[in-house]
């Protein structure tokens, strides 16, 4: 089966194949940690989760990096506004985030670089840019000279005059160029510094991702992903510096997730509508936050809306109720011997739905069409749990195919809880004693009681079994 990634610098999809095969080197831009992390930031952290998940399920050996941006105008802003110093920030909200990213179940890159450790790499990038004479010394800064590289607008696939007339850029008279931009800031009263061959200042945004992306992955990665923002100047910027410096192509796929969108409106402070993941999972389970991020090809728009979280908590739900009513078929059933016309039908539906998951993440890992064959499984097979005799190996194939899709989604709890079950076990004990007992009103208590938990018993020839609607 042909893997297929969309590269946005061809904007088109392409064969996968890695530079160096099983190693596949993955770099995302990670956040500038100066406040909590809000959606959009989480849709590309999830999405690229999974990417690296299935990568990992398709036997490559991933190297996954993915920085803090720890000095930047936006951290020396609201450290000034907050009292604290910059690092001090930078440790709060490094912390903030890997505890949001751990209730979204977003697995702890390979690497997570600060920027503000890599000044050696960042310098030594600059020097050769400056050796290329792309790069210029301008009023104490380090700035890159944007005519002078001939690819420059590839990834945004525009000319250096679409962008000098269309882009928002920082109108800066030191530059030769608008476009050019700021790869080394001379040192302000105040601010964070450091010994640079230009004197002590700071390095700009783009070049502290270059340095952390050659450091740990060397100067030709597999892939490099973030936001569709980034796509311009961010990763524009990278390439330019990155292929300036070394004369090798930077990237080989370039992937970048969709917007999201709130209630149909741009996020944006100015709107008032930025959400963040620590309010969001206040109020809704994570794994639903997770599942709706996931329910959309990671390329295409999103929207957040009560209607669409709603819808996508009931979505999981069937999914989460599949999972626990296939678990206690297969503790409380009886074993069936021997397969039936209806096992062999849906073993062969079963076999298809393993085709169509795989598909559908080959495919630019689609993972909206991928939680379609979860779905019809559970369609198809929850009226095969209802009956008293059912065929163990074919459920338990159901089950281990489960685990491995969630291996790579991570959208189910899949192990039941033991407490909650033996509890439920024991009402039904409760149950029966009362009903040997002539306790009819005790028995319909409990029954009750159970069924506003969204248990439902079953009274069989067999005994008494339970689910969950």
């Amino acid at each position: 089966m042909e893997f297929k990634v969309y590269n946005t610098l061809t904007r088109k999809k392409e064969s996968f194949k890695p530079l160096q095969p099983p190693r596949v080197t993955f770099y995302v831009c990670g956040p500038t940690v100066y406040d909590y992390v809000h959606i959009g930031n989480a849709r590309v952290f999830v999405v690229f989760d999974v990417v690296r998940r299935y990568l990992e399920h398709c036997g490559y050996e991933v190297v996954y990096v993915q920085n803090f941006t720890d000095i930047e105008d936006k951290m020396i802003k609201r450290a000034e506004e907050t009292g604290t110093t910059v690092e001090e920030l930078a440790d709060r909200f490094i912390e903030e985030y890997l505890n949001d990213a751990s209730a979204l179940r977003v697995r702890e890159a390979t690497w997570h670089p600060r920027a503000t450790e890599h000044m050696k790499k960042i310098v030594e990038i600059i020097n050769g840019l400056m050796d290329a004479e792309l790069a210029y010394y301008s009023e104490g800064d380090v700035v890159f000279n944007t005519e002078n590289f001939a690819r420059y607008g590839a990834l945004s696939q525009q000319k250096i005059e679409e962008l000098q007339s269309g882009a928002r850029v920082e109108v800066d008279e030191s530059k030769n160029n608008p476009l050019d931009f700021v790869l080394w800031k001379k040192e302000k009263p105040g601010e964070p510094s450091w010994d640079s061959p230009w004197g002590r200042g700071r390095p700009g945004w783009h070049i502290e991702c270059s340095a952390m992306a050659m450091q740990y992955l060397g100067e030709t990665i597999d892939i490099h992903a973030g936001g569709p923002d980034l796509i311009f100047p961010h990763h524009e910027n990278e390439i330019a510096q990155s292929e300036g410096c070394t004369g090798k192509p930077f990237v080989r796929y370039w992937m970048h997730s969709g917007y999201l969108n709130i209630n149909a409106e741009k996020m944006s402070k100015s709107l008032g509508n930025v959400l963040t993941v620590r309010e969001l999972i206040q109020k809704f389970n994570p794994l639903d936050l997770r599942f709706f991020l996931l329910s959309a090809h990671y390329r295409n728009p999103l929207n957040f809306s009560e209607p669409q979280m709603n819808h996508a908590i009931n979505g999981r739900k069937r999914l989460q109720n599949f999972v626990e009513n296939l678990n206690s078929a297969l503790k409380q059933a009886r074993k069936k011997e021997g397969r039936g016309e209806e096992e062999e039908k849906l073993q062969k539906l079963l076999e298809r739905e393993k085709q169509h998951f795989s598909e559908a993440m080959h495919d630019d890992f689609n993972t909206a069409e991928a939680m379609g064959s979860l779905f019809n499984l559970a369609k198809e097979f929850n009226n095969y749990l209802n009956q008293p005799e059912i065929h163990y190996s074919l459920l338990q194939s159901v089950r281990e195919f489960l685990l491995e899709c969630n291996g790579v989604l991570d959208i189910l709890e899949m192990e039941e809880d033991d407490t909650v079950e033996e509890e439920i076990e024991q009402a039904i004990r409760q149950r029966e004693e009362a009903r040997k007992q002539k306790d009819f009103a005790t028995a319909d208590c409990i029954r009750d009681e159970l069924k506003e938990k969204g248990i439902i018993l079953e009274d069989t020839p067999y005994g008494v079994r339970w689910k969950r609607t």
